[in-house]
């Protein structure tokens, strides 16, 4: 008897040291503000406005990002993800208010993936990364931040006149259930598609960047799936 307990001791101890650590990804979500600065207009954005115009929608965008990150990228971490609704449907998640929190005309131009809410992470953000990893630390072993936002960047021109293209950057941030981070990488990808730039000033309207943005995710999501498993690969091991 004392050897059969021994043995589903043994057994059980190795289980547990097989299983995967387990976490919870708390903000999903993406930013309409383009970024111009390379080009050294960032006072532009005001003219052309897209964040205030309903067609510049970068909804399907962040669905398509969503689903490679849920469908592919996850089968790479060495970790598991909790399901989305232990997340936002767990009233601590849905009452929780993030410092930094944009709202009203600040919050405008964010777009959440449906169920999650804005919550920064990153400088100065260290009051939400332990306050979402208390949240969550009796069901994972940490929490995870997510996000895409666009660039426009130089193509080729001449005189003021020529190309642009768009980048997509994606970040993916990763703390353990203290708060501590574990890591925490942006990925770029420039744009097969381009744009125009007339007399230094970009051409920006919402069917000339929707365009660009879209091909732009589509080279970032080739990017990340030959990366993502690389960057996390021992990650485990820290949370």
């Amino acid at each position: 008897m004392k050897k059969i307990l021994l043995i589903l001791a043994v057994l059980c101890t190795l289980t547990g040291y097989s299983q995967k650590k387990k976490v919870a990804v708390v903000a999903f979500y993406t930013d309409k503000t383009i970024d111009l600065s390379e080009l050294g207009l960032s006072a532009v954005a005001a003219v052309t406005d897209l964040g205030n115009n309903p067609n510049f929608n970068l909804q399907p965008i962040l669905e398509k990002y969503h689903n490679a990150f849920f469908n592919d990228y996850s089968k790479k971490f060495p970790f598991d993800l909790l399901p989305e609704t232990d997340i936002t449907q767990k009233q601590e998640y849905i009452d929780y208010i993030p410092h930094f929190d944009r709202e009203g005309e600040k919050g405008k131009y964010i777009i959440n993936y449906p169920g999650y809410k804005y919550i920064y992470e990153g400088i100065n953000g260290s009051a939400n990364e332990v306050a979402t990893a208390t949240m969550f630390k009796d069901n994972a072993d940490g929490v995870l931040f997510t996000e895409i936002h666009f660039a426009v960047v130089k193509g080729f021109a001449v005189g003021g006149t020529g190309t642009i293209k768009m980048r997509a950057y994606a970040r993916i941030a990763l703390y353990d259930k203290n708060g501590k981070k574990v890591f925490a990488f942006n990925e770029g990808a420039n744009s097969k598609k381009t744009g125009t730039i007339v007399g230094g000033i970009p051409v920006l309207s919402f069917d000339k960047v929707l365009p660009m943005c879209e091909s732009a995710l589509d080279e970032l999501l080739k990017d990340l799936d030959g990366r993502v498993e690389k960057m996390v690969k021992k990650t485990s091991e820290s949370l």
